[in-house]
């Protein structure tokens, strides 16, 4: 016979009093809150796919590559002398196996470094795209569509000619994060041919979707391996990337300005030293006259830029000519 007082066994158990009953509970209870509160410190770690870029990381790899998107599209427009669209598809991380794995045999791989960052970068070309774009730098109209075909010397390079272009704007936009500089190392085709890092590794991989013209549309990938990033994750963030940009945009507006107004003249003079005359001796003034100054011969003259005092220099010979030698900046006196 069952019994039907509840289905609790420590309360069918005659051994075991109330009060044993109610620590044992109270006991189980407190398990179970230790048990939850443990969960919350840890979280599932998956070896064979770890994830080493966080989702700042990701979002800051999407905004840097959002301005690629643009000056790239720009460049190509007027280099290429066609309508070029370009999008971000998506911005993932995963292993370096997986990546190649995925990628159709077809890609005209670029290699290439952006120093100081060590290790190579990998810069994928969809066979849609590479025709299109040599067949315009050939004088065509870009209606070729012969993609299954190992490229001529020509053709080769003139793809190198256009990764360097490519990875030229790259630079610029990494300005952002950390001056760097592109450096073009090999084209290959296909993935398998030199691996940029082992097969574990994760990588941080960025597809765009390209069109070109009013109907070729392509893909492009930009691959990072984890190794070359690492130095650099801490710049990683949305919040250092919009602050940063702020003061590199206003450097290079300022150097853009300085180009502008290079070649514009300045009336450069050197005061030697002032004195008062009257009229009259202006007027009986003759050759071999003296006219004495206020500046001795030891002190410092006064160099103008537009009537401005903005230097002070010592006076002395050079090759035969008078001239002066800048001594330090002028600073007026209160």
């Amino acid at each position: 016979m069952q019994n039907q007082t509840g289905n609790n066994p420590l309360e069918n158990n005659p051994e075991i009093n109330q009060d044993e009953l109610s620590a044992l509970e109270e006991e189980s209870a407190l398990i179970e809150e230790i048990s939850e509160e443990f969960k919350k410190g840890y979280k599932l770690y998956n070896f064979r796919r770890p994830d080493k870029f966080s989702k700042e990381h990701l979002r800051a790899l999407q905004d840097i590559h959002r301005d690629f998107v643009r000056q790239l599209a720009l460049t190509l427009t007027t280099y290429l002398r066609m309508d070029v669209e370009m999008d971000i598809i998506s911005v993932d991380q995963l292993t370096y196996d997986e990546y190649v794995c995925s990628m159709p045999s077809h890609f005209q791989n670029g290699i290439f470094k952006l120093n100081p960052l060590s290790g190579e970068i990998s810069l994928g070309l969809s066979s849609e795209v590479l025709t299109v774009i040599l067949d315009r730098m050939l004088g065509g109209d870009g209606s070729n569509n012969d993609y299954n075909r190992d490229l001529t010397q020509i053709e080769e390079a003139l793809t190198k000619k256009i990764i360097e272009k490519i990875i030229k704007t790259l630079e610029n936009s990494w300005c952002s994060v950390l001056p760097v500089k592109a450096e073009f190392t090999s084209l290959d085709n296909g993935y398998h041919v030199v691996p940029i890092t082992t097969s574990g590794e994760i990588v941080a991989l960025i597809s765009f979707e390209i069109r070109l013209g009013s109907k070729n549309f392509g893909l492009i990938n930009l691959c990072f391996p984890y190794p070359v990033l690492e130095t650099v994750l801490q710049k990683l963030t949305p919040q250092y990337i919009f602050q940063h940009t702020n003061v590199v945009s206003n450097e290079i507006g300022r150097n853009e300005i300085l180009t502008k107004i290079n070649p514009a003249l300045l009336d450069l003079s050197v005061i030697l030293g002032t004195t008062n005359i009257l009229i009259n001796d202006v007027l009986d003034m003759k050759e071999g006259d003296v006219i004495k100054l206020d500046q001795k011969i030891d002190e410092k003259l006064y160099v103008l830029i537009n009537g401005k005092k903005k230097f002070v220099a010592v006076p002395g010979r050079k090759e035969g000519r008078i001239c002066v030698k800048i001594a330090d900046k002028y600073t007026p006196k209160e």
